[in-house]
Formats: C-alpha cells, structure tokens, sequence
C-alpha cells in the first residue's frame, strides 16, 4: 500500500514574507547608514535602537518631525525610478526641523513594502542617506516592514522621524517677529512632495501626458521633471542663523505660502507677499492652465516656486542674501511684515505674478 504524503507545512514564507530577501536588504543597507553618520552616532546597523550621543548644551532643546512624500512615490513606481524620494523624504523632516532654529541631528526611516526587493529598498535608501549627508545629519536606522495583501506586491511606502537640537535661548519662533522684519524667500525645485495628487490628476488623467515624453518647456521628460528632488534647506539655514538676526524659517509645504506663513506670524501682525518678486517655474503654469486651476487653489496647493521663506531684521536684509547667494542658492526680498488689524490675515499675497 501507497503511503500518502503529508502536505506541506504553511511557512511564513508561502504567506508572502520573504525573511531572507529582508536579511539581503539589510546587508544591502549597512555601507549606505555608514555614509550618512556623525561622530555623535553609538553603535552600528542591526541593533534593536539607535544611539545618539548629545553634545555639551547649556540648555537643550529637542526637536522632533514626522512626514512622508505621499503620492509622488506613485510617479516613482509608474518610471521604476526609486533613488530620488529619499532625498524628498529628509527634506520634508529636516526642513520642518530647522524652522524652529534646531540643527537636524539624525533620522530613522520606515519602509513598507508589498514586497521585498533588496536592490529596490538599496535604492530607496540610498536616496535617504543622500539627503542625510546633503541636511548633515546620519542615518540612525529604519524599519522595513513587508505587508503582503495590504499592498501590491511593487507598491512601497515611506516616512522618518527626524530629531534635531537647539539651544532653549535660541529657539526661533513667531515670538521674535515685528513689524518691519524682511521675508527672504528661497527658491524651490519644482513641485518639491506637495500637491501631487492635484498634479497627477492634471497631467496624467485630463491631460493624459506621458511621463516619458519629452517636454520643451522643461527640457526633460515630464516624469523626470515631476521627480526632481525637494531641497534641503537646512544647511543653508543654519549658516543664515550663524550670520544675521533670524527671527524664524517658513518651511512652504501643503498649504501654500501664505497658509504656511501665517504659522509662524503672531497675531497682530501680517506677512505680505510681493507676488511681483517671482515668476513660477512652468511646471506650475502647465498645471494651472491645462486643468484650469483657480489662482486661489495654486496658491494653496503649491509652493509656486517658494520652497522656504527667512524672516530676517530689516537691516540684516543684504547680508542675508548675501549669505544664501554665496552658498548658490537663489534667493530675494519676497515682502515684509507690518502691522494689522485684530482682524487681518497673519499673510496675504498681493500683486501679480509675472506671466502667470
């Protein structure tokens, strides 16, 4: 008589996570946490926690942020390009970070993923480590989480949790802000992680445009337009505080420049925005034009070519922009504070955009 074989076991495997194809990734990852470091960092990949040794502070403050790059990462998976958004990834952290004056100390990532492709996960933290070193603060770990049959398999998610560190005597805010006090604004390299679902729908769905074509406007392929990397502001800010009176930083994220500016203006006080001091890139004329878009909801969904705003003493005005000319960054007077009434806006735009 025949024996019967006994079916075989259910593995966590045969669930669809793939634990070997995580210990590739990890060992994928090792040279790319060493890159991005500092000398304060304790220990190496692989541990259970990151250690961080704190400088000497008088009075330390932390500062902690927590963000994504939401629906950019699906024009990533559309090109199959993955070494970018990491970078948009530290930005959108550590450029949150330095409003408030801390200087980013280090970030931990999270990865999540459909499934497990460790060339695929190398990349996107190679573009995480990129930023580190390009914001000056290290890789100080991440978790990859592998979700099969809540995400397909080629669908991936990200976000970090950065932490930074000022001075308590030192922390910029909307306290310092007075009537007078300059907006320098910085400028951004496009679209930066915000406003891509609107985007998306614009271009790809009404508009039907290919991610591979070529576009004259931009003199690249739309995808590689919509992909180029948020900037990291950090640095430069930092050597902005080193040098002037810097009263706080407007990171210009979801929201627009204004809803964003008036986070940081006290009450009493307005912010207003010169829009004739800057003509917004064509990306952002592209987008309003073939989809229509109000005036009033590019304002609010994009940077419009803004991707950071100085609020400096009026008699700091030129050594700041000298300061952030001279470290290659495009950079101009983008308005001023005055006083309001109990009822005005903390920022207002006013004026027109050239050709826009």
């Amino acid at each position: 008589m025949t024996e019967r074989a006994e079916p075989a076991g259910i593995s966590y495997a045969s669930a669809g996570v793939d634990i070997e194809a995580g210990d590739r990734a990890v060992e994928l990852l090792k040279p790319l946490a060493k890159k991005a470091t500092r000398p304060e960092v304790r220990g190496g990949l692989g541990g259970f926690a990151g250690l961080f040794a704190l400088r000497s502070y008088r009075e330390p403050v932390l500062a902690s942020s927590t963000d994504g790059v939401g629906t950019k990462l699906a024009v990533a998976q559309a090109m199959d390009k993955h070494d970018t958004v990491g970078i948009d990834l530290v930005a959108m952290v550590v450029d949150d970070l330095v409003v408030c004056g801390a200087e980013p100390l280090f970030l931990q990532d999270y990865i999540a993923v459909g499934r497990t492709v460790p060339e695929r996960i190398s990349e996107l933290v190679a573009g995480i480590a990129n930023g580190c070193v390009m914001a000056g603060c290290a890789l100080l770990g991440g978790e990859t989480a592998e979700h099969p049959g809540l995400m397909a398999p080629d669908h991936y998610d990200i976000s970090a949790t950065g932490v930074g560190v000022v001075e308590a005597d030192d922390v910029l805010g909307p306290d310092r802000v007075k009537p007078g006090d300059v907006l320098i604004g910085m400028s951004s390299t496009g679209l930066h992680s915000n406003g891509y679902s609107l985007a998306r729908k614009v271009l790809l769905e009404i508009d039907r445009m290919n991610l591979a074509g070529h576009v004259e406007e931009f003199g690249r392929t739309l995808g590689e337009e919509l992909l180029e990397p948020t900037r990291i502001y950090a640095k430069d800010c930092l050597a902005l505080i080193a040098e002037t009176q810097v009263r706080t930083f407007c990171h210009v994220t979801g929201g627009g420049l204004a809803g964003n500016l008036e986070r940081v203006v006290p009450p009493g006080l307005t912010a207003e925005i010169d829009r004739g001091t800057w003509t917004p890139a064509p990306i952002f004329m592209m987008i309003a034009q073939r989809g229509r878009v109000e005036r009033t909801e590019m304002e609010k969904t994009f940077n419009l070519g803004v991707g950071m705003v100085a609020v400096v003493a009026p008699e700091d005005t030129d050594r700041a922009l000298a300061v952030l000319t001279a470290r290659h960054l495009n950079c101009w007077t983008l308005g001023v504070v005055t006083k309001g009434g109990k009822d005005s806006p903390r920022a207002k735009l006013v004026g027109r955009h050239p050709r826009f």
